[in-house]
């Protein structure tokens, strides 16, 4: 594999706008996020991003920045675009679409998300994390992943992905983490594909490529990064990153 990271951003967003921008402890968050694509190293990092003032942000920390069609309405339509721009001798054969909101992401999550591709069958890999309260199973905010680890596997087939607390009955519950590795093909197909009935039911796009047959697999990590949307999670993140703020 030779994998390509790119991390979509743009300045729109209802809780917390301009947070691509939106200072922790001296830094953008894009440029935390940023960083932590950089500590995985396993690739080049690149932003996606639908304003000037992120393209300022993330040049003058020494990044890689791409402006795309600010009209895009998702991030993998965003990532595709700059992946056309940065790669068109398709050099890279999988992209890691890293959210620009995870400042805490761990560098090792990034690797961790290709393991699953070692299976040729697989189109797309991402990650779950174990659900360990009601409240987290119970909110809608938290995506829960169909999938099971039995016998100690760290990797499963993901069999459907819900707002609700999937699947029912006795047992773990998965929190899916929105991170996700493309092979490149996967991606160019899936988003050429219409928007999918489930995938406009749940809000989810990555049930648009479960509806077309597409197959994508977990792998299971500790525990979940948070995603910063509002004011507190902001603080939240100010508080979880002085000694990163360095990096």
């Amino acid at each position: 594999m030779n994998p390509i990271v790119v991390i979509p951003s743009r300045m729109a967003a209802t809780r917390l706008p301009g947070k691509p921008l939106a200072d922790i402890n001296g830094i953008a968050m894009i440029v935390h996020v940023l960083n932590r694509g950089r500590e995985a190293d396993i690739g080049p990092v690149a932003v996606a991003c639908a304003e000037q003032e992120i393209a300022d942000a993330v040049r003058a920390a020494g990044g890689i920045a791409v402006i795309t069609d600010p009209s895009l309405p998702r991030g993998s339509d965003r990532v595709h675009a700059a992946l056309c721009i940065l790669d068109p001798q398709g050099r890279h054969d999988v992209v890691v679409n890293l959210q620009g909101d995870l400042p805490t992401i761990p560098p090792d999550y990034l690797r961790a998300v290709l393991g699953p591709l070692a299976d040729p069958t697989i189109d797309i890999a991402t990650l779950v994390a174990p659900i360990t309260t009601d409240e987290e199973a119970q909110s809608p905010s938290v995506v829960k992943a169909a999938c099971e680890f039995d016998g100690g596997r760290t990797v499963s087939p993901a069999l459907y992905f819900s707002r609700a607390a999937v699947p029912s009955g006795p047992g773990p519950l998965w929190h899916h983490i929105g991170i996700y590795a493309f092979r490149r093909p996967a991606l160019t197909r899936f988003v050429a594909l219409p928007e999918s009935p489930l995938e406009k039911r749940e809000s989810l796009e990555q049930l648009r490529a479960l509806e077309a047959g597409m197959r994508i697999a977990c792998a299971r990590v500790d525990h979940a990064p948070f995603g910063v949307d509002t004011p507190a999670d902001l603080d939240r993140a100010r508080a979880a990153l002085p000694s990163l703020a360095k990096t």
